[in-house]
C-alpha cells in the first residue's frame, strides 16, 4: 500500500507560490459555506515519524480559518481519561456542524503502536479495528465528512530526517525517546499500519496516503483532500431520507403484558424491604471506590411509570459527591450539532461514581422513531450502534443496568389526573403527555422491539411491575443490588449487634495498651 507513495514525487518552488494563494482562498471559501451546512468535518493526520504530521497540520491552520477549526493534539491519556472508555477522549473533541475537527494523533495510534511494538495480541488488535470501522460508520451517518490521511516517508528518509534534526539544536527537542525506539521499528510499523489502513479504508472513511518526502507537495495534497471532501459533499448532499411514518401495533402476547402487574407490598413490608436493600447499595456502593469501578443506571418507562421515585429511592443510599442525575430532555443546539450519542458520552462517570440516566440515548428507538425525528434507517441502525456503546462500556469496567418500568393504561391515567389535583406534581404533566398517551400502544410496541434488540449478555434490560409503586421502588434497589454484587462481591451490612468500625477501632487500641501494660 505504501509503495505508491515512495515514488519521489515533488512540486517546484515556483509552481508552489503559484498554486498556494488559490489553494487558500478556496479553502477559505470552502469553510465560508461550511458555516451553513448541516455536516462536520473531521480530519486524522496520521503517518510514520518525521513524516511531517505537525509542520502540515500549522500549514493548514496558516492556510485556513483558524477560528472554524478546532485541532486536537492526542497524546498520553490523562488520569481521568483512563477511567472512561478508549473513545470518550474521542467523542468530546468532535466538533459541531459547520467546523473542522483536526485529530493529529486519533483513535488508530494506540493500537497500531502497542501492537507493532509487541504489546498487543493479534485478536485484540483486530477487535480494535472493528470497533474503529463502526465508530467511523456511525459518525459517517451522523453527518460527520471523515478525512483520514496517511503521510508516508521511506525508512531511509526517515532515518535522514531524525539525524539531521537530532544535530540541530532549535529542533533537537522535539526528538523524544519514544520516537527513537518508533523509528528503530520502522518495518514493524510500516507492517501493521498497512494492515490497519487496508481493514479501515471503507466507502464512508477512505484513507489517503500522502508520499511526505517532499514539503511543498505533501502540503498541497493534503489541502487539496480536505477541499474536495468539503466541496464533494457541499455540493452532493446525501438524500434526505423521509421521517419514519405509522405506528408500531403491539402484538396481542408480548415481553410487557407478560408481566404480573397486581404484585404488591404492604405499607411495613416497604419499609422493611426499602431500608434493608438501602443499607445493601450503601455499602455496595463503596465498593466502586475500592475496587475503581463506576456504574451507569439507565431508566426508561411509560411516562408516571414512578422512574423519578424510584430514583430518588437510589440517591438516598448513595452518597451525593458520587453519583450524578442526568434528566434528559430534548436536545440542545449544541447536542443536536453532534451525533446523538455525544451528549451521553460526556457525562460518563469516573471510578467510584454513579451516572443515573432518567431517560437516555433510547430516545433515538422511542421517542424520536414514534415523533418521527429520525428516520426509520436512523433508529433500525441505531439498535447496533447502542449495542457497541454498552459493549465499550462494559469494557472499561462499567456496570450498565437498565430498567423499563411498566403500567397499564388505566393506571397512567389516574396518576395523570392526581398529578393535575396536587399543588407540588403539576409541573409533570404537560400537553405533551397528554398527548403521548393517544401513543400508548405504539411505546409499548416500540419498547418491545427495543428490549428485543437490546437486551444482551454484557447489558440486558430489568422490567419492573411498576402499577405499585411500593413493589416497583423495592424491586429496583433489589436488582441493583443484585447486579452490583454480581460485579463486586457480596455487601457485608452489619447487623443489629455489631460493634461498629470506631468500636471495633477503639478495642483495638484498648487491647495493644494491655500487651504493653503485660
Amino acid at each position: 500500500m505504501f509503495d505508491v507513495a515512495e515514488l519521489g514525487r515533488k512540486i517546484a518552488k515556483e509552481d508552489f507560490k503559484t498554486q498556494e494563494p488559490i489553494m487558500r482562498e478556496a479553502l477559505l471559501d470552502a469553510q465560508f459555506r461550511l458555516r451553513e451546512a448541516n455536516f462536520s468535518v473531521v480530519v486524522v493526520i496520521a503517518g510514520v515519524e518525521a513524516a511531517g504530521r505537525g509542520e502540515t497540520t500549522n500549514v493548514l491552520l496558516e492556510w485556513m480559518d483558524a477560528r472554524r477549526v478546532e485541532t486536537h493534539a492526542i497524546d498520553a491519556p490523562t488520569e481521568e481519561q483512563r477511567e472512561k472508555p478508549r473513545f470518550y477522549r474521542f467523542w468530546k473533541r468532535l466538533p459541531p456542524t459547520g467546523k473542522v475537527g483536526i485529530f493529529l494523533g486519533s483513535w488508530y495510534t494506540r493500537p497500531i503502536t502497542r501492537h507493532a511494538m509487541g504489546q498487543m495480541e493479534e485478536s485484540a488488535f483486530e477487535k480494535k479495528l472493528t470497533q474503529i470501522k463502526a465508530f467511523e460508520r456511525m459518525l459517517a451517518h451522523e453527518n460527520v465528512v471523515l478525512v483520514k490521511l496517511w503521510l508516508h516517508i521511506s525508512k531511509k528518509t526517515q532515518r535522514k530526517r531524525i539525524e539531521k534534526m537530532a544535530q540541530d539544536p532549535e529542533r533537537a527537542w522535539r526528538l523524544s525517546d519514544k520516537d527513537l525506539a518508533y523509528s528503530e521499528r520502522y518495518d514493524d510499523f510500516r507492517r501493521v499500519a498497512d494492515r490497519a489502513l487496508r481493514r479501515t479504508s471503507t466507502d464512508v472513511a477512505p484513507w489517503k496516503v500522502i508520499e511526505g518526502t517532499d514539503r511543498r507537495y505533501r502540503h498541497m495534497q493534503a489541502a487539496q483532500i480536505i477541499l474536495d471532501a468539503i466541496e464533494d459533499r457541499l455540493g452532493n448532499p446525501p438524500a434526505k431520507e423521509p421521517p419514519s411514518s405509522g405506528l408500531p401495533e403491539p402484538q396481542a402476547i408480548n415481553i410487557i403484558r407478560a408481566l404480573n402487574l397486581g404484585q404488591r407490598l404492604e405499607p411495613e413490608q416497604y419499609r422493611e424491604q426499602l431500608n434493608a436493600e438501602q443499607a445493601r447499595l450503601g455499602w455496595l456502593s463503596r465498593r466502586l471506590v475500592e475496587q475503581k469501578r463506576s456504574a451507569v443506571l439507565v431508566f426508561e418507562g411509560s411516562d408516571a411509570a414512578g422512574k423519578g421515585g424510584a430514583i430518588r429511592r437510589i440517591t438516598r443510599a448513595l452518597d451525593a459527591r458520587y453519583y450524578q442525575v442526568m434528566s434528559v430532555a430534548a436536545p440542545t443546539d449544541e447536542e443536536r450539532a453532534r451525533p446523538y450519542l455525544w451528549r451521553f458520552w460526556r457525562h460518563l462517570p469516573r471510578h467510584g461514581h454513579v451516572a443515573i440516566f432518567d431517560r437516555s440515548w433510547y430516545g433515538r428507538v422511542l421517542v424520536e422513531r414514534l415523533e418521527g425525528f429520525c428516520s426509520q434507517l436512523d433508529w433500525q441502525r441505531a439498535y447496533s450502534e447502542i449495542n457497541d456503546f454498552e459493549e465499550q462500556l462494559t469494557e472499561a469496567g462499567v456496570i450498565v443496568v437498565k430498567f423499563w418500568l411498566t403500567i397499564s393504561a388505566d393506571e397512567q391515567l389516574r396518576r395523570f389526573k392526581d398529578r393535575e389535583q396536587t399543588g407540588f406534581k403539576r409541573h409533570k404533566i404537560t400537553e405533551e403527555d397528554w398527548r403521548n398517551r393517544d401513543k400508548f400502544g405504539a411505546y409499548e410496541a416500540a419498547a418491545c422491539d427495543m428490549i428485543a434488540q437490546t437486551s444482551t449478555e454484557i447489558a440486558r434490560w430489568h422490567l419492573i411491575e411498576a402499577e405499585q409503586k411500593h413493589f416497583a421502588r423495592v424491586k429496583v434497589l433489589r436488582t441493583l443490588c443484585d447486579r452490583l454484587e454480581a460485579q463486586l462481591g457480596e455487601a457485608k451490612v452489619p447487623q443489629a449487634g455489631d460493634k461498629s468500625a470506631f468500636e471495633k477501632k477503639k478495642g483495638r487500641k484498648k487491647d495493644k495498651k494491655d500487651k504493653k501494660k503485660a
